[in-house]
């Protein structure tokens, strides 16, 4: 009995799916492949297969959580020597 293929459509920025897709290339997978990867971990785990968390503001990487113009400035700010 052949498998009745779903399809799933997103809308991702175009630097970001460029990035991915050319990594994913190098590990052999096209996007779909991924997909597919992902939501059957997603099934065996029944969850998300990472830790999601939301961040404090203590934590290092919190400027990652900011507005586009504020993680620019955030980041200007480490060259204002």
């Amino acid at each position: 009995m052949a498998v009745k293929a779903a399809i799933v459509r997103a809308r991702v920025d175009q630097k970001l799916k460029r990035e991915s897709e050319a990594i994913l290339r190098k590990l052999g997978l096209n996007t779909t492949e991924a997909i597919r990867m992902f939501f059957t971990q997603v099934t065996l785990k029944r969850g998300l297969p990472f830790a999601v968390s939301l961040q404090t503001e203590d934590t290092a990487n919190s400027d990652l959580l900011l507005p586009k113009a504020k993680r620019k400035a955030a980041i200007d700010s480490l060259y204002d020597d």
